[in-house]
């Protein structure tokens, strides 16, 4: 049946059990896709009707079979030291192979050892409800009218339905007319323009430069912007993806890795217990912290958890000097090859967390469903929300509008992207494409795109299943998306942008297309920082930004520059509905005063040579800082001339602060020169208007958009310590965010852009009007 927002429903997987076969790898009688994953058992179990229901035979979860006789029984022995390890583990097992990939050996899918800790005995099972390692079930599924002791709840028809709802959806719709609306109206604007300049030129018997090069880099800059306005087209598809919840004890095995380096021992804590503390049986996955810093007093803390929660482990990879280890890909592949050392072997998948990511006590049961539905899906990704974001977000650090409205279209399409902390991927999958690519700064991205290469399908569930801390100072920030946006570009370049060669060979078009523009995103930074300059310059010279021949012109011209601005703001407004309205308008002030930054790091990376500077890195401060800034401390925060000092010299402000007041020059000399040359009052208008305050007034948005590292040096917003963020358990410690710290406050900056906005709108709109009566 079909659930209604209000009901609950159970959608029960039912799978024919798994033909009795035994993959034997031959020369030209295996698909790539067989040999990648283990070997299983020849005998069968007959499954029952529990084990059926998620797809997952006794054989595969939680039980031992004998292989000879057939026979199956529950084991879930040693509920006291469940984690012990047993020298009998070293042997393999009917659901080992060994041999192939980097480690030698692959996943296992079949068996499990006696004395692992997924092989724990029901009764002991039962009786452990009494200790630290059991909680209630939840109290969303026990409303659910399960029957039965296994299976998938639906919960929802769709997986979005804790963000938005409502008369906003059907609005939403409207998408694909306005985006095509949109991009008619500003073509048409565009030709009329180009138009009006030939005219000119024919009139005057001179060549308009300045009006051609307003021209190009105006087009230039449009071309990417239209090029992912075509592709939000794509928003009114239907995802077709619910919200679920996976319920019973027959679940699988899990790995969940949390990967950390250098941070502080109680944000990593605080996401281990969370982690430990998972609506999951505690005999069916386990967490290991994977500390790449080394650090003592994280490996002291791991241990004084272990007895309240034996299924955790402190792991720390051995460095060797010379030898590359390359971050946070190489953390993730040598705990793939780890945990085969463990008690039990590898689970049947891996999770993955950032060290200040929190993930609520559902998360595994919300995400293993969409794995469990569809065998080709290899990863399940939810989005990355935060809790530390200060009120207002001045430098747009929430990736609110990429969650909620680019993501939900890249799943739609299928091509939902790695978040980078808190999917679930197969291990099959993994050993497919050789784990996580190495030699990237996004291995997030570069792991997905290479799962999307090989024939796997990623789901993207759209549910607030984590929430993490953004970086609390500006140089961090800017590192991050820097970061970002070299992996992923490097990422494009290795995969030929998606378009051509065997490790993209199984892409749809949908998927080459995607590939392609998210990168050509990236490298628009650099066309975006050299068009900024176009209007100070033009000015600055004394010429029109627009040319035409007759007054005639003129006005078609403000009234085609006006139909293209509505469109495009009404365009804005639908689609960043679900991120909400004030996200959307950060997210065009962060693209503009961002672009120089990335733009340096992607120039750096991809173009200059090593003796010019070339290097591939995240941006990193000139200089020496002394001491952290605490921008976001009232009690700690450095003064003003100290923050200033940064953020003006060593993380090069010092550009946006001269380029702002370079076009504030430039359109304050042109306006006096139209008032002071031209005799009459229409002159004087017509000239400005031309000039410095051609519609929407551009460089007002321009100027406001750079100013934002400065005001930021200036006034830094204010944020409580994480602590009196966070909401913890008494008895058990674990901690999560409040419900206030989920959301952005509304702040200063906010009241002053939508001010800024609305009065250029309202500007644009009385010059149309005008364009009639005069």
């Amino acid at each position: 049946m079909k659930a209604s927002p209000d009901e609950f429903e159970i959608d029960v997987l039912r799978q024919p059990p798994p033909s009795p076969r035994h993959f034997a790898p031959q020369s030209g009688q295996s698909s790539p896709r067989e040999l990648a994953r283990p070997i299983r058992p020849i005998a069968t179990v007959q499954p029952d009707s529990a084990s059926t229901a998620t797809g997952i035979t006794s054989s595969q979860w939680g039980s031992s079979t004998n292989t000879l006789t057939g026979n199956s029984m529950h084991q879930y022995h040693q509920p006291v030291q469940p984690y012990s390890f047993d020298p009998r583990a070293e042997s393999p097992s009917p659901g080992f192979v060994y041999g192939g990939g980097e480690s030698g050996r692959t996943t296992p899918l079949g068996h499990s050892n006696r004395n692992s800790y997924i092989n724990q005995s029901q009764h002991s099972f039962s009786a452990s409800h009494t200790n630290l390692l059991s909680r209630p079930a939840s109290p969303v599924l026990a409303q659910a009218p399960v029957k039965g002791d296994s299976g998938i709840a639906r919960l929802h028809e769709r997986d979005d339905s804790d963000f938005w709802k409502g008369w906003r959806r059907k609005v939403y719709y409207a998408i694909p007319v306005l985006t095509i609306l949109n991009a008619i109206l500003y073509v048409i604007y565009l030709t009329l323009r180009i138009t009006c300049v030939v005219y000119a030129q024919n009139a005057a018997n001179e060549v308009y430069y300045q009006a051609w090069v307003f021209i190009a880099i105006e087009f230039c800059v449009a071309i990417p912007p239209l090029m992912h306005n075509m592709w939000t087209m794509m928003a009114i598809k239907n995802r077709g993806r619910p919200k679920l919840r996976l319920v019973g004890q027959e679940v699988p095995t899990v790995d969940v890795f949390i990967t950390c380096c250098g941070e502080d021992d109680d944000v990593v804590m605080d996401t281990v217990i969370a982690a430990c503390n998972q609506d999951y049986p505690r005999d069916r996955f386990r967490v290991l912290l994977l500390d790449d810093g080394k650090s003592a007093s994280l490996e002291k803390a791991m241990g004084a958890i272990a007895h309240t929660y034996p299924n955790t482990f402190y792991v720390a990879r051995p460095k060797f000097p010379g030898v590359p280890h390359h971050f946070k890909a190489g953390n993730l592949n040598y705990a793939l090859d780890h945990v085969h050392t463990l008690p039990g072997g590898a689970g049947f998948y891996m999770a993955a967390l950032d060290a200040d990511m929190i993930p609520e006590s559902c998360w595994l049961r919300a995400l293993l469903p969409h794995l469990l539905r569809d065998e080709k899906v290899a990863m399940a990704c939810p989005p990355q929300l935060f809790y530390n974001t200060p009120r207002g977000d001045p430098l747009a650090q929430s990736l609110d509008f990429f969650v909620h409205v680019i993501e939900p279209i890249k799943d739609a399409m299928g091509v939902a992207w790695c978040t980078g902390s808190g999917y679930i991927v197969r291990r099959d999958a993994l050993d497919e494409i050789g784990n996580f690519p190495l030699g990237s700064l996004a291995e997030d991205v570069a792991t997905s795109t290479h799962l999307l290469g090989r024939g796997w399908k990623t789901a993207y569930v759209h549910e607030p299943l984590q929430f993490g801390t953004v970086p609390e100072d500006f140089g961090g920030h800017l590192k991050q998306r820097t970061r970002w946006a070299i992996g992923t570009v490097d990422t494009s370049f290795k995969l030929n942008f998606s378009l051509w060669g065997d490790k993209v060979r199984d892409m749809s078009v949908a998927q080459r297309f995607s590939g392609f523009l998210y990168a050509t995103l990236n490298l628009y930074t650099i066309m975006l920082s050299v068009s900024l300059f176009a209007i100070p310059i033009i000015l600055a010279m004394g010429k029109p930004l627009v040319a035409y021949s007759t007054d005639n012109q003129l006005r078609w011209l403000i009234r085609a520059c006006f139909a293209s601005l509505m469109a495009n703001r009404l365009c804005e407004l639908v689609l960043s509905m679900p991120a909400g309205y004030r996200t959307g308008r950060r997210g065009a002030r962060y693209e503009m005063w961002m672009s120089p930054y990335i733009a340096l790091c992607i120039i750096r990376a991809f173009i200059l040579p090593a003796w010019l500077g070339g290097e591939a890195q995240a941006f990193k401060p000139t200089g020496s800082l002394d001491s952290a800034l605490h921008e976001r401390d009232p009690q700690n925060r450095k003064g003003l001339a100290r923050r200033m000092w940064a953020i003006l010299v060593n993380y090069w402000s010092i550009y946006h602060l001269l380029f702002v007041y370079f076009t504030l020059v430039a359109a304050t000399v042109a306006s006096y020169r139209c008032v002071s040359i031209s005799e009459t009052l229409r002159e004087k208008l017509l000239c400005l208007l031309t000039h410095a305050f051609w519609p929407p007034l551009t460089f007002i948005f321009i100027c406001s958009s750079l100013w934002t590292p400065i005001s930021y040096a200036i006034d830094p917003p204010s944020v409580p310590s994480r602590e009196q963020l966070l909401v913890r358990d008494p008895k058990t410690g674990v901690a999560h965010p409040t419900p206030a710290s989920k959301k952005i406050a509304f702040g200063g900056e906010d009241l002053w852009y939508e001010f800024e906005y609305t009065i250029t709108t309202v500007f644009t709109c009385l010059v149309f009007v005008l364009s009639f009566l005069f």
